[in-house]
């Protein structure tokens, strides 16, 4: 007999407190109820059940074989689930969080593009530079830049966030385009008034060398578009998200600054919550999310 046949049977016999009534469930024979348990009794080499006329009850074998049955069952049943899920189409909404910057200019378009060819999925991105609490705060999805400190999520790695200098040309034509990190202390420099040691930059260079230094300015915000714009008013040289920045330096609004350095990249993670079931719409968004900002290896 089939084995997985048999352990259904023998749950319902259990969960239904005798042969009789899980013949009535299943639609078959109380002869045949009673052979599926004797055949796994005959597989196992030990009785399951103590039986009485009214009913059965467990022995200390049984006990054990009944919730591993239940486990297994309960496996198989998910798995055939995700398997009809897997051909499904992708429906309902997903609501995620990210950092503003990256979510606005890098993610909104893409999601945008994800929205044309999935008709039936509605989208809502919220805009937090926040570490999320996807439990607690019900999203599904997060970006997230810097390393993760919360349990019980899947952290799938994308690439590291990099924010680079910028000026307008009146600046540097003003006050001349610095060579070297360290001759960014003469220079006004606008930074982000949220950050632990804004008047610290940590600069990676070229063959990984590395320099800290000391910065100062007379205009800073705790947003980066407001950065961005002081900076195209020539307030000053700017650190802010590559993808911020890149219109504008494509433009010629803005010119790169030690080109050949950037801030220390940050680790960035999409984050969801452990699911043994993710649906056909959290899955397909996943995918594309881990294409288009994945590692490039």
């Amino acid at each position: 007999m089939d084995k997985l046949a048999g352990m259904a049977m023998f749950v319902r016999v259990v969960e239904s407190g005798n042969f009789t009534a899980a013949a009535s469930v299943s639609g078959v024979s109380s002869t045949m109820v009673a052979k599926h348990v004797r055949t796994i009794e005959q597989r196992l080499g030990a009785r399951l059940l103590h039986r009485t006329t009214r009913r059965q009850q467990l022995t200390e074998v049984g006990r054990l074989y009944y919730e591993r049955c239940k486990k297994v069952l309960s496996e198989v049943e998910l798995a055939e689930a995700s398997a009809s899920e897997l051909q499904a189409s992708p429906r309902g909404l997903v609501r995620l969080v990210a950092p503003v910057s990256f979510g606005s200019h890098s993610l909104a378009p893409v999601l945008a593009d994800y929205l044309a060819r999935h008709p039936e999925v509605n989208v809502e991105l919220t805009l937090d530079n926040r570490a999320p609490d996807l439990i607690k705060e019900g999203y599904e999805l997060g970006i997230q830049i810097g390393e993760i400190e919360a349990t019980g999520l899947v952290a799938r790695p994308l690439r590291p966030y990099r924010r680079i200098l910028a000026a307008a040309p009146s600046y540097l034509a003003r006050h001349g385009q610095p060579e070297h990190p360290e001759q960014l202390n003469a220079h006004s420099c606008l930074g982000l008034s949220y950050w632990r040691h804004h008047d610290h930059w940590h600069l990676l260079g070229p063959d990984d060398e590395f320099c800290k230094v000391t910065v100062k300015g007379r205009f800073s915000s705790n947003q980066g578009s407001a950065l961005r714009n002081a900076a195209l008013h020539g307030a000053g040289i700017v650190l802010q998200p590559e993808v911020l920045l890149a219109d504008d330096i494509a433009a010629g609004r803005l010119v790169p600054v030690l080109p050949a350095w950037s801030y220390r990249p940050t680790p960035m993670y999409l984050i969801y919550r452990q699911d043994s079931r993710p649906t056909a719409k959290l899955r397909s968004v996943i995918d594309l999310l881990v294409k288009c900002f994945g590692p490039a290896d």
